[in-house]
């Protein structure tokens, strides 16, 4: 059953706190999407809500394309399923590397109303217009660092070595850090999403680990019978003025080395969708794109193509998952180099969250600048890299790491900007 609310544009951001808050209290599984109207080429996210009761894996989320509604989310770890690998490393937080939910409760946002589907809408409606919701300012925690520079540095120089051997032209590498607190997710979210406005914007939950998501990036989706993969390679901090900034947008569009990062993952995303496309459909239809984010510009580029007929999700995911721009090229050898260089399980961090329409349909983007919080054991991780080229500089990719964690380390480490 399909009902439609009032609720003036002015009075949604109230309605979605009591929102997130009723259904961490009501259900096991939940996601919502946010899209912060950003200026982006095949828009963000459609703002949207979905909850549900029990979940499953990829193999029975492929029973259910395009026939049913979906929320999932993929591990990075999923490549060990995919490709003959394995992660050695300690895990921060325990999770599930596949999980997908078919909602009980789906939410639709509109300019002055809002749209709920579920058994019974209005009962639903006026349980979350009456939630109290618990009044709590998270504290300002501790972030433990797992990777100091000195030891940054010397892995980007032997992975440097690796791409001088030959063995690899690129490689994302990532350092992670952790924390223990008694935190608030749902909270979390909002001063994160106040900090850093990103279209790929989620919040998921599965049990009690939350997913608390800022991304600037789309991984896959798919439009009737267009798949669209947008990859992002290539970042400046934003100026402090508008011709700090014009000068920063222009000096991130000629780098040299940043557009020769974004042309190798372009490529490997052009090989990924071959493999799922009709023949001679795959086009790179922008390349070297710039765009203003709120701390910093990202270059991103545009690559499309037909899908072939009858392709199932776990088809097409085994053929473009982990996307190229969270491993680099070529993609199975650098994922075995991240393993050793690595001193943690990536887990859903540079995985992907998102929903899938009945009509085979779907939006995923690419988890980063993300923290990953576990409720019941109170301990939390986030993590953040840059590609490796043989010319890049250590010491800035180490500095470009800390400008892309900003907004994560500004949110836990101050004390919540607003109550619930």
């Amino acid at each position: 059953m399909i009902q439609t609310f009032n609720l003036p544009t002015r009075e949604h951001a109230d309605w979605i706190k009591n929102l997130l808050s009723w259904a961490s209290n009501q259900y096991p599984y939940f996601a919502f999407f946010e899209n912060h109207q950003v200026n982006y080429p095949y828009d963000g996210f459609k703002k949207s809500f979905f909850a549900g009761s029990s979940c499953f894996n990829l193999d029975q989320a492929s029973v259910y394309y395009k026939k049913s509604e979906m929320v999932g989310i993929l591990s990075y770890d999923f490549k060990n399923q995919i490709e003959k690998l394995a992660s050695d490393n300690r895990s921060l937080v325990d999770l599930p590397d596949t999980l997908f939910f078919l909602p009980d409760v789906k939410v639709l946002f509109h300019e002055n109303s809002i749209e709920i589907e579920s058994n019974e809408p209005e009962n639903i409606f006026w349980q979350i217009v009456a939630f109290q919701c618990t009044a709590q300012i998270n504290p300002s925690i501790q972030v433990r660092q797992l990777t100091s520079k000195e030891a940054y540095i010397e892995a980007v120089k032997a992975i440097q070595n690796h791409i001088l051997e030959g063995d690899i032209y690129e490689l994302n590498y990532c350092m992670a850090f952790d924390f223990k607190a008694d935190w608030n997710p749902v909270q979390g979210f909002f001063d994160l999403t106040k900090r850093s406005a990103m279209p790929f914007s989620a919040l998921f939950k599965a049990e009690s680990s939350y997913l608390v998501c800022a991304s600037p990036e789309r991984f896959l989706k798919v439009a009737d019978s267009k798949i669209i993969a947008q990859p992002i390679k290539g970042t400046i901090r934003r100026g402090k003025d508008g011709n700090e900034d014009l000068a920063l947008s222009k000096e991130l569009l000629h780098s040299e080395k940043e557009r020769a990062e974004n042309l190798m993952i372009v490529d490997l995303m052009r090989n990924d969708l071959s493999k799922i496309a009709e023949t001679g459909s795959v086009q790179v239809e922008e390349l070297f794109g710039v765009y203003a984010f709120p701390k910093v510009f990202q270059m991103i580029s545009t690559v499309s193509a037909e899908l072939k007929a009858s392709l199932n999700l776990k088809e097409m995911i085994h053929a473009t998952f982990p996307m190229g721009s969270m491993t680099g090229a070529p993609k199975i050898k650098c994922m075995e180099l991240i393993d050793c260089y690595e001193n943690f399980k990536r887990g859903w961090f540079s995985g992907t969250v998102g929903y899938i329409h009945p009509n085979g349909d779907l939006d995923m983007n690419v988890i980063i600048r993300s923290i990953i919080y576990d409720q019941r054991a109170q301990k939390g991780y986030f993590a953040v890299g840059s590609a490796i080229t043989y010319d890049a500089d250590a010491a800035y990719e180490y500095e470009e790491c800390f400008l892309k964690a900003s907004a994560i380390l500004e949110t836990l480490q101050s004390e919540s900007s607003s109550k619930m």
